[in-house]
């Protein structure tokens, strides 16, 4: 997926300023191919995967907390707030 978003750093860039607008320290890492984001990568949409505040995913402990779920929406309010 790399070579998809190396043409659209700015996604990851502006992602990254939308984590830190929202008092979310950005864990930027290399993405797998299994996920969503990564298939419409590859057909011609390309979209960084942003967290969701989950935790112990795929496993029978998989949650999320309700504080969680409020920062992922502040996320993306201010990357919305980036794009607008």
């Amino acid at each position: 997926m790399a070579e998809i978003i190396a043409g659209c750093m700015h996604l990851i860039e502006n992602a990254k300023k939308a984590c830190e607008s929202a008092d979310v320290k950005p864990i930027i890492i290399p993405i797998r191919g299994g996920t969503d984001g990564c298939q419409l990568s590859f057909k011609g949409l390309p979209c960084p995967n942003l967290g969701t505040g989950g935790h112990a995913y795929h496993g029978p402990y998989e949650h999320i907390t309700v504080e969680g779920m409020d920062k992922s929406v502040d996320v993306i309010i201010e990357l919305v707030k980036l794009y607008a």
